[in-house]
C-alpha cells in the first residue's frame, strides 16, 4: 500500500477528503496525491501527527498505527547525561516535562 493509500484510508476513517486535509494542513491541491513519487519530511510529521499515527505507518513499513510501546517513557527510568544521573530534583523536573509533552 501506498503512502497515499494510506492517508486516503486515515481521511476515510475522520469522515474527510483529500481536498478538506489539505486544506486544513495548509497543503496546495494534489499535493498529497504526489506523494507517491517523492516528499519531504516536514510534511510527513504533519500528516502523521494529524491522525496521531508513525511515519513508519505511513510509509508502509509497519502495519501498526501506534507507535511502539518501548519508545514510552517509564515512569521509574533514571534520566542520564553522559552515563550520569541528575539529581532527584532534576529528574523529577524532567519527568513533569515529559509528562507534560506526553499528553500534548
Amino acid at each position: 500500500m501506498k503512502i497515499y493509500d494510506r492517508i486516503r484510508l486515515l481521511a476515510s476513517e475522520k469522515n474527510i477528503s483529500i481536498r478538506e486535509l489539505e486544506i486544513k494542513l495548509g497543503f496546495s491541491n494534489g499535493l498529497l496525491r504526489s506523494w507517491d513519487k517523492s516528499t519531504n519530511t516536514a510534511s510527513l510529521e504533519k500528516v502523521a501527527d494529524y491522525f496521531d499515527v508513525s511515519i513508519d505507518y505511513l510509509l508502509g513499513r509497519t502495519s501498526k498505527q501506534e507507535l511502539p510501546k518501548e519508545l514510552e517513557l517509564s515512569a521509574n527510568a533514571p534520566f542520564l547525561w553522559e552515563g550520569m544521573p541528575f539529581s532527584d530534583a532534576d529528574q523529577e523536573l524532567l519527568k513533569n516535562i515529559a509528562a507534560r509533552l506526553a499528553n500534548k
